[in-house]
């Protein structure tokens, strides 16, 4: 009746007077069935005293019944039940041990039990605390035992299942990749519930009760109010669905061949320590399944380890690792390079060398005093031994210490870059100007960056038939340019050094040499100086002056170099082998003398704003007929020769207004000392010191011309907005380039269906501007306003 109408507790309470009664009949196996069903009942609901009082009444009903498996799990959880007096606890400790030291005749049944009421896994520790073992390495596993026994207990063998596996199409995994991927601390923690009462009432969630009110629809109207609980599922739960622990645990003794083992110790009430250690023999990944505690034909189980512990044991391969000390290598300067070398499986034995193939421009220097520097796999340093290093002309070697496997070997060596071919930059001085725009945006960027050079090395290693292949990259800590300087016919080379790196640098014994067969010409340095800093990110200038006696080739081929070492408080030789820059200097041959003059207006002591004032453009002839005239532009009748000219005024600072015509072609005679001056009218807009306006001389060359026809506007000027005008004759005077207005590229080499002339940059140093950043005085202009006033 009372489970009909849901008072389940009231159902048990009169199955558990039913089980008393059938216990006093002597009928044990009809008793058994309340006690289980009562028991439920009180573990759903978590009423401690209760469940210890019906286990008490269960375990006698199983022991009547010889229900020897279940009598003896139930013993195991009245013995670690605080709620029973100390010598009942012992009791039914005594009751297992009794059972488990009995002798049988053959081989007896093992009975296997859970080992939760027996004894509880707290942590794990491994050593190495990565858990990561090479082949023939050792791993200690540390358990921590919670005993629930109230006496000591003597333990034939405590065993961890352990399940070997290699992953499906898996790469051997070094000790690197695995360390990176697995916990550092090496200790695990195991969650337990208290033995014998999975679910306290204490630990039920809170009530979420809620208010409800239900209104009518029609007049809403309050119908019913009441209050609900939103959580009962959590709290209430079928008695069925809790597992009950006095059945049969079920648990199955896995008989592994991976098994640790630690046999004939005394398992103490409270917390133990055991120590499991193994000697990796195979490379995977090992898995602790099921941890068993033999005592005497009992077997205590904990079936699965959760969370999932695991070790794992890698191969590893001889390995050679050659790396720099420093963030990068400089060229020229002695710096350490780390040689680490692996042992993995291999033993290094007496004599086993490295041998290093030698490269000229890649010397290796090493000292008598050289170590190395033996390390375990832990990086524990196991001993420090002299390295001998022997050198020939083409191979050195490197005896290696007598070393055990899975160790590191590590040792300094100094390596400098000798580069066999100075760093070079041969510039042609005609090229045009189309090319050096292209290349400007990427030459900026590169001079900003530090030139690198690999340097491959072979190296035979006593472990490996093949050789291996190791390479350094230096980077060279310099950057070289060089300019041509005009003062009249006086010239000037400039050698600009820029330091690329982090360093500051000591620089000496610059010199600049020249390569070519001019024994008449003098380099002589303007500002001779023994030594020199140079800082990070810092630029310094070496500047010398061509002097000679004779006529010049056409071109100059010149190589700078200076010795550098870095600059720091300690002593330190300058570099084996001096920088060195290679450059080309061609046309440096001064045609053409250009100088301006401005002139204020008749009778006006100074220029003045807004006013008109005369500008003179004097072009002068230095020299007589030299190779680089000879081009199309070039005319030659009865021995005197002429050659086409454009200037052009400009003032790109809007300091000037050029009135008239601003350009113009000119047939100049190739005769030293010859002038030709040309005239035209500018006005100042401000008043102060203005510079002068820019005048710009270019080749005139015919439109008919083969090497022209080659080249595209960017070739000519900067500013592709001119255009020839399709009037232009042979007389100078009546040419003229327009250089404002619609204007036309001339890369697209026809103007209105006419071919056209075109123009061609003098090389650096051809053309010699005397005004360059000559100013003159402009004043204000007296303005004179007349004001007139209406009065009405």
């Amino acid at each position: 009746m009372y489970t009909n109408i849901g008072r389940i507790r009231s159902a048990k309470l009169v199955g558990k007077d039913l089980a008393e009664f059938y216990m006093r009949k002597k009928g044990p196996q009809k008793a058994e069935v309340y006690l289980q069903g009562a028991l439920k009942t009180y573990l759903a609901e978590g009423w401690a005293l209760l469940i210890t009082h019906t286990r008490k009444q269960l375990a006698e009903c199983q022991k009547h019944l010889g229900q020897i498996e279940n009598y003896l799990q139930t013993s195991s959880l009245l013995a670690s039940d605080d709620h029973l007096t100390e010598d009942e606890r012992q009791h039914f400790c005594q009751e297992i041990l009794n059972f488990a030291n009995q002798q049988t005749e053959g081989k007896g049944q093992k009975v296997i039990l859970s080992m939760h009421s027996f004894a509880q896994l707290k942590t794990l520790h491994f050593d190495p605390p990565n858990a990561v073992i090479h082949v023939g390495g050792t791993l200690s596993i540390e358990l921590t035992l919670l005993s629930q026994m109230p006496i000591p207990v003597e333990v034939d063998q405590i065993a961890i299942n352990v399940h070997f596996s290699i992953e499906k199409n898996n790469y051997r995994k070094t000790a690197e990749w695995l360390t990176k991927h697995k916990t550092s601390n090496g200790i695990i923690s195991f969650l337990n519930e208290v033995a014998g009462f999975p679910l306290s009432r204490n630990n039920l969630p809170a009530l979420e009760l809620y208010e409800m009110y239900e209104r009518s629809p029609s007049d809403n109207s309050l119908n019913t109010t009441g209050i609900i609980c939103k959580n009962v599922h959590m709290l209430l739960r079928r008695q069925e669905s809790s597992s009950s622990l006095e059945m049969p645990s079920g648990v199955t003794l896995e008989d592994g061949a991976h098994t640790l083992k630690c046999s004939n110790f005394i398992l103490e009430p409270g917390v133990n320590t055991i120590t499991f250690r193994t000697q990796a023999k195979e490379p995977g990944t090992y898995t602790l399944r099921q941890l068993c505690t033999s005592v005497g034909k009992v077997h205590f189980v904990l079936p699965h380890f959760y969370p999932v512990v695991q070790y794992d044991v890698y191969s590893q391969e001889p390995q050679l690792k050659v790396e720099p000390l420093t963030d990068s290598l400089l060229a020229g300067i002695p710096q350490k390079v780390k040689f680490t070398v692996t042992t993995g499986h291999y033993t290094m034995k007496s004599g086993d060398t490295l041998q290093l193939s030698n490269a000229d421009a890649m010397p290796f220097l090493y000292h008598p005093e050289s170590k190395a520097l033996i390390y375990s796999n832990t990086r524990e340093k196991v001993s420090e031994s002299s390295l001998l290093i022997q050198s020939s002309e083409k191979i050195t070697s490197i005896t290696l210490p007598v070393a055990p496997a899975y160790h590191v070997i590590e040792f300094d060596l100094e390596v400098i870059y000798l580069p066999s071919t100075p760093t070079t930059s041969v510039e042609s001085e005609n090229l045009v100007n189309k090319e050096l725009h292209r290349k400007s945006k990427e030459k900026q960027k590169s001079d900003n960056c530090m030139a690198t050079v690999d340097q491959k090395v072979t190296i035979d290693c006593p472990w490996s038939i093949y050789s291996t292949i190791i390479a350094l990259t230096f980077s060279v800590p310099f950057n070289a340019k060089h300019s041509l300087l005009s003062a009249g016919k006086r010239k000037y080379v400039q050698v600009c050094v820029q330091n690329l790196s982090e360093l500051c640098f000591q620089l000496s014994d610059n010199n600049l040499k020249n390569f070519g067969n001019c024994i008449d010409l003098q380099l002589v340095p303007l500002k001779p100086e023994s030594q020199q800093h140079i800082y990070s990110k810092q630029s310094v200038f070496f500047v010398w002056e061509l002097k000679w006696t004779k006529e010049l080739p056409p071109s100059l081929q010149c190589q700078f170099s200076v010795s550098f070492c870095p600059d720091t408080s300690e002593e330190q030789s300058f570099s084996l082998k001096p920088y060195t820059y290679e450059f080309q200097v061609e046309n440096y041959f001064t045609l053409y003398n250009v100088k301006a003059q401005i002139f204020p207006p008749l009778g006006v002591e100074y220029c003045k704003t807004g006013s008109l004032c005369s500008l003179e453009v004097s072009i002068t002839r230095l020299s007589d007929l030299l190779d680089v005239d000879k081009d199309e532009a070039l005319t030659e009748s009865d021995g005197y020769c002429t050659t086409k000219l454009m200037y052009e005024v400009v003032d790109n600072s809007s300091n000037w207004a050029v009135c008239g015509k601003s350009s113009g072609v000119i047939s100049m005679p190739v005769a030293a000392q010859a002038t030709h001056k040309v005239h035209m009218e500018v006005m100042p807009l401000f008043a102060g010191y203005l510079p002068f306006p820019d005048v710009k001389l270019f080749k005139y060359l015919p439109h008919h011309s083969a090497h022209s026809m080659q080249l595209d506007a960017d070739s000519w000027i900067e500013n592709d907005n001119l255009s020839v005008d399709k009037n232009m004759d042979d007389q100078a005077d009546n040419s003229s380039i327009k250089s404002r207005g619609s204007l036309h590229s001339a890369a697209s080499g026809e103007h209105k269906g006419l071919p056209m002339p075109r123009l061609q940059s003098f090389s650096p140093g051809q053309v010699f501007n005397s005004s360059t950043s000559m100013q003159i005085l402009v004043i204000p202009s007296k303005d004179d306003h007349v004001l007139e006033v209406n009065i009405t």
